[in-house]
C-alpha cells in the first residue's frame, strides 16, 4: 500500500505539472522540455518531446492494478504523441525506454483484451507506433560492422544534412549490445524479421570482437573498425545491460548461442572481475590487473543476473556489501571506492539494487530481503520525497536535491518494490509468464515460438571452444531454491555485516591517537587543509613534509623513514597517493562551478542564459551575489592584445572580445585600462559550443594578477555569437554576469506588451542555449614562444585543498549550469516558449501543450510553506 500511495504521488505530479513533457522536475514543479532548460549533455539524449515518463510508465501501471489509469494513458500516448520530431536521441535510450515501453504496454494491452473486462477498443495501436519508431532507429545501423551509431535524428535519420548527428565514430558496448529483446519482440510481435537482423547482426560483431585470451570485452568500440577505444572491463557502465541481454536473449528467444556467449563471459568475469564482495574493473588485455580503484552504482543489477543464472553465493555476497553501503549514505552514491567512500556523490532514483534485492526474494525466500525493500521505501520517502514527486540527490552526503526524477524511477523502481511486497492475490496476472528487459518492460516468453524468421545457425564456437560440462542448459529456476534451508542466505550475509565501517581494522597505536583521547580515523586527502596545525602535525608524524612555493601553492613530499612508525608511513603513502589523484582531478574537472551570462534587455528580459567559463582571476562572482550589469561593447583591436582603440565606447560597458594571439590576463588588463567594468571572451573556434565541449577557467599569466578587478567571463562561439547577433539587430544590448541565472525582469517585461511575432519565434529560438557538461581548467593557448602557467600535477592550491573534487560520470550525472534548486520562474506571459508543434494542434486538443503546467511562483511558495527553508539550506549546500 505504501508503494502505491508513493507511485500515485510521482505519477499524478507527472501527469498534473509535467505531461507532455518528456519528464517531470519535482523542484520546479514543471515539465522538462528539451531546448527550455540548459543542456545537461549525453543525459538530455534521452528526451525526445515524445512524452517520455508517460511511455516509461505504461506496463508499470498494470502491475500495479490500475488497469483503468493504464487505459486513459494508452489513450492519451495515441492521442498525442508525436514520434516524427526534429530531435537527435539516443539510440541506446530509445530503444530500452521509448520502444520497451511501447512493446510493454502493448504484451499488457493484448493481455488485458484477453480477459475481456478492460481494453476491448485496442486494436495494435501501440504496436504500430512501435514498429514506426523502430524504423526511425534503423538508419542508425547504416554502418559497415552493424554497431549502431549512438545516436540518430528522429525525423532526419543519421546521414541526412539536416539531421546533426551521425558524425561520431564510437559507441559503448551496452548502447550497442542491448536491442535484442525489444528489436526481437517488435519482430515477433509484427513478423517483420529486418529489427531482429539488425540486433542480432550488432551483438554477433560484439562477440566477434571480444578480447580472445580473457573472453573480456571493453567499454567502448569503434563502430567503424571495431577497435577497442576503452580497453577496461567491467559488470557497470557502459557494459551491464550487454551481459543482461544475452542471458534474456536465450530465455526470450530459446537460441543455445546467446546462452553459450552468455556462460563463456561469465566464467571470465567471475575469473577476473569478481573480487567478493566487490566487482572491480580490469584491462581486457591484462585481466589479472586492476583498472580502477572505485566502482559504480549501476552494477547494482548484477546480483539479480546472477539469480537469473542461478548462481546465487556471490549474489548474495555482492548486494550485501551494496546494502551496507546504502546504509551508510541512505543511498548508493553513483560510485564509491574499494573501501567505501564516496567517489561520485550524485543518486538519480536508480532501481538497479531493487532489481537485484526483488530477484534475491524471489530466490531465497528470505524475509530480510523485505527489509531491505522496507528500507528503500522509508529512505525514499524520508530524503527525496519532495511536494511535486520525487527529486535525485544532487549529494548523498549533504542530503541536496537535484531537479529531476528519471522516468525510469516510475517504470522500474515502483514495479519490482511492488512486486516484492505483493502476494500472488495482489496480481491481476501472471508475472512468470513474461521477461524483464533492462529498463523493466514485459515482454510475452511466448514469443520464442511466434514468427521465427530467423535461422538458429550457431556461430558461438566457430570462435572458442567451449566446455559444455560447465553450462546449465536450462531456463531459470523461478521457485525458491533453498526450501529445506532458511538461514543458506544469512550465513553468506554474516561475515559482510561490517564490511563497509570496518573495511579496514586499524590498531590504535598510532600517531593520531597521540592528538586526541582515543584512535582517529587516518587524515584524508579531500580534508586536509594547509592552515590547519592539527593536520599538518599527523603529515609530520606520517613522514610527510610541506613546501610553500613562491607563487601560494603547496608541495607535499613524503619521506617514509621519517614517519613515527610504519603504520603511520602506510597512512601517509595513502594520503600521497589520494593527493596526487585528487589534484590531477582538480586539474581535469573545474573546481568553480559555471557562470551566467543572462540577457537583460529587450526583448529578452533574463530569459537567454549563456553558460560561461569562470577565470582565475579577477572578480569573484560568487562572492558578489548581485554581479556585474552593463550595455556590452565590441573592442577595438577585437582580441583585445594591444591598447584598446575606442576606449570611449567600451568606457562603463562589458567588453566583447576574441580569443586568441595573447594570454587571457593581458586582454584583461586592456579593456580594464579603457574603463571597462568586465569583459567576455568569444572562442575563435567557429561552431564551438557548451553543448559538446567542456567548458573550462581561463587561466592567469604566471605572474600576479590582483590587478585586475574586474570580472571576466569565457563564451564558447555558438554562445558568444547569440550576443553578436542580438548587437547586430537590437544595437543596445544590456547583459548581467553572475555566478547563476536571476530571476527574469518581470515588470520590464509587462511594460513591453507589443512584441512583434518575429521578436517573439527569435527567443524561443535562442532559449535552448545550454549549459556545460563537466569542465576542467585549461589556460589561453599561447603564441610565438609565451607561456603559460601550468600547475604541478604534485602540488595543490591551499584554496583547493580541503574541499571534494566535483564528480562526474559517464552516462546519467552534469554539472548545472544554473542552480537547479533555485526558486522556479514565474509563469510565462501569453506567448512565451509555444513550441512549434503547438502550431499545428487543433482547437480540442489545445490543452496538451508543454507549458499550461508552469505555476505561478507564490502558487508554488503556498504548497511548499516549511520546504522553502529547507530548500534555501539546500542552496548552501550545492557543491
Amino acid at each position: 500500500n505504501q508503494v502505491l500511495e508513493m507511485f500515485d504521488h510521482a505519477y499524478s505530479n507527472y501527469m498534473e505539472h509535467a505531461y507532455p513533457a518528456d519528464e517531470l522536475m519535482p523542484l520546479t514543479c514543471r515539465g522538462r522540455v528539451r531546448g527550455q532548460e540548459p543542456s545537461r549533455g549525453d543525459v538530455d539524449d534521452a528526451l525526445g518531446k515524445f512524452s517520455l515518463t508517460l511511455i516509461d510508465t505504461l506496463d508499470t501501471l498494470v502491475v500495479l492494478n490500475k488497469t483503468k489509469e493504464f487505459e486513459e494513458a494508452v489513450k492519451k500516448v495515441i492521442k498525442d504523441v508525436n514520434l516524427d520530431n526534429d530531435i537527435v536521441v539516443s539510440v541506446f535510450e530509445t530503444n530500452i525506454r521509448v520502444l520497451g515501453g511501447l512493446l510493454g504496454g502493448h504484451s499488457v494491452a493484448i493481455m488485458l483484451k484477453e480477459k475481456g473486462e478492460y481494453m476491448q477498443w485496442y486494436n495494435g495501436e501501440l504496436l504500430h507506433m512501435a514498429k514506426e519508431l523502430g524504423y526511425k532507429l534503423l538508419p542508425a545501423f547504416n554502418t559497415t560492422s552493424g554497431l549502431p551509431y549512438p545516436r540518430v535524428n528522429l525525423k532526419f535519420g543519421v546521414r541526412h544534412p539536416e539531421a546533426r548527428t551521425g558524425t561520431e565514430t564510437d559507441t559503448c558496448t551496452a548502447c550497442a549490445g542491448t536491442l535484442i529483446l525489444e528489436f526481437a519482440a517488435l519482430s515477433r510481435f509484427t513478423g517483420t524479421s529486418i529489427f531482429e537482423e539488425y540486433a542480432r547482426k550488432a551483438l554477433d560483431f560484439i562477440w566477434e570482437k571480444r578480447q580472445r585470451s580473457s573472453n573480456l570485452v571493453g567499454v567502448t568500440i569503434n563502430i567503424h573498425t571495431g577497435d577497442w577505444v576503452r580497453k577496461d572491463s567491467g559488470v557497470g557502465a557502459g557494459i551491464d545491460s550487454y551481459y543482461e541481454y544475452l542471458l534474456k536473449a536465450y530465455v526470450l528467444l530459446g537460441d543455445d548461442s546467446f546462452l553459450e556467449r552468455f556462460n563463456t563471459h561469465y566464467d571470465a568475469i567471475m575469473r577476473y572481475i569478481s573480487q567478493p564482495p566487490l566487482l572491480l574493473d580490469v584491462h581486457i588485455h591484462k585481466p589479472m590487473l586492476n583498472a580502477r580503484t572505485w566502482m559504480d552504482s549501476l552494477l547494482a543489477f548484477f546480483p539479480g543476473l546472477q539469480v537469473l543464472k542461478g548462481d546465487i553465493r556471490p549474489a548474495i555476497e555482492t548486494h550485501e556489501m551494496l546494502y551496507q553501503v546504502i546504509k551508510k549514505h541512505n543511498f548508493l552514491p553513483e560510485a564509491f571506492t574499494t573501501d567505501f567512500r564516496v567517489h561520485w556523490a550524485q543518486h538519480p532514483l536508480r532501481p538497479e539494487f531493487a532489481e537485484s534485492t526483488y530477484f534475491l526474494y524471489k530466490a531465497t525466500g528470505d524475509p530480510y530481503y523485505l527489509e531491505v525493500g522496507k528500507t528503500l521505501i522509508e529512505n525514499l520517502n524520508k530524503y527525496a520525497r519532495v511536494p511535486c514527486g520525487f527529486a535525485a540527490m544532487k549529494d548523498v552526503r549533504t542530503g541536496s536535491h537535484e531537479d529531476r526524477m528519471d522516468s525510469f524511477f516510475l517504470a522500474e523502481m515502483f514495479k519490482y518494490l511492488y512486486l516484492l511486497f505483493a502476494d500472488k492475490e495482489d496480481m491481476i496476472f501472471d508475472i512468470e509468464d513474461y521477461i524483464f528487459t533492462t529498463e523493466a518492460h514485459l515482454l510475452p516468453l511466448w514469443l520464442s515460438t511466434t514468427n521465427q524468421t530467423i535461422s538458429k545457425k550457431n556461430t558461438t564456437t566457430e570462435y572458442t571452444e567451449l566446455d559444455d560440462s560447465n553450462f546449465d542448459w536450462t531456463c531459470p529456476n523461478t521457485q525458491i531454491l533453498f526450501p529445506n534451508d532458511p538461514m543458506f542466505a544469512q550465513s553468506i550475509r554474516e561475515p559482510l555485516k561490517n564490511v563497509v565501517d570496518k573495511s579496514c581494522p586499524r590498531g590504535i597505536s598510532r600517531a593520531e591517537e597521540t592528538l586526541g583521547s582515543g584512535p582517529k580515523p587516518p587524515l584524508r586527502a579531500r580534508d586536509f587543509m594547509a592552515s590547519n596545525p592539527e593536520h599538518l602535525e599527523i603529515l609530520k608524524k606520517m613522514g610527510v613534509s610541506l613546501i610553500h612555493l613562491k607563487d601560494g601553492r603547496v608541495q607535499l613530499v613524503q619521506h617514509a623513514v621519517q614517519a613515527a612508525s610504519s603504520l603511520d608511513a602506510e597512512d601517509g603513502l595513502r594520503f600521497m597517493q589520494e593527493m596526487i589523484e585528487l589534484s590531477s582531478q582538480q586539474q581535469k574537472e573545474q573546481q568553480l562551478p559555471p557562470r551566467a551570462v543572462q540577457i537583460v534587455s529587450h526583448p529578452f528580459f533574463g530569459r537567454v542564459v549563456l553558460t560561461a567559463g569562470p577565470a582565475q582571476f579577477g572578480m569573484d562572482l560568487s562572492k558578489h551575489k548581485a554581479g556585474t550589469r552593463g550595455f556590452v561593447a565590441t573592442i577595438k583591436p577585437y582580441n583585445g592584445c594591444s591598447e584598446i582603440t575606442n576606449p570611449e565606447a567600451v568606457k562603463e560597458k562589458i567588453a566583447l572580445m576574441q580569443r586568441g594571439q595573447c594570454m587571457f590576463a593581458e586582454k584583461a588588463r586592456n579593456i580594464q585600462k579603457a574603463g571597462a567594468i568586465g569583459g567576455i571572451v568569444i572562442d575563435d573556434n567557429e561552431g564551438s559550443s557548451s553543448d559538446t565541449a567542456p567548458l573550462f577557467q581561463m587561466a592567469g599569466d604566471g605572474k600576479n594578477t590582483d590587478d585586475i578587478t574586474i570580472p571576466m567571463l569565457f563564451l564558447f562561439n555558438k554562445e558568444g555569437n547569440i550576443i553578436l547577433d542580438a548587437i547586430r539587430e537590437y544595437e543596445a544590448v544590456e547583459v548581467l554576469l553572475s555566478d547563476k541565472a536571476k530571476d527574469r525582469d518581470l515588470e520590464m517585461e509587462n511594460m513591453d506588451q507589443k512584441l512583434s511575432e518575429n521578436d517573439l519565434h527569435k527567443q524561443n529560438s535562442e532559449e535552448g542555449t545550454s549549459a556545460s557538461q563537466d569542465a576542467g581548467a585549461v589556460s589561453e593557448e599561447p603564441e610565438e614562444g609565451e607561456s603559460s602557467d601550468v600547475t604541478d600535477p604534485d602540488s595543490l592550491s591551499p584554496a583547493n585543498a580541503d574541499s571534494d573534487s566535483v564528480s562526474i560520470s559517464n552516462q546519467d550525472s552534469y554539472v548545472p549550469g544554473i542552480d537547479e534548486a533555485s526558486a522556479p520562474e514565474p509563469a510565462c506571459t501569453q506567448g512565451d516558449h509555444q513550441p512549434q508543434e503547438q502550431k499545428t494542434e487543433t482547437e480540442s486538443n489545445s490543452k496538451v501543450n508543454w507549458d499550461n503546467k508552469v505555476q505561478p511562483m507564490e502558487s508554488i511558495l503556498a504548497d511548499w510553506n516549511e520546504d522553502i527553508e529547507a530548500f534555501e539550506m539546500m542552496e548552501k549546500d550545492e557543491l
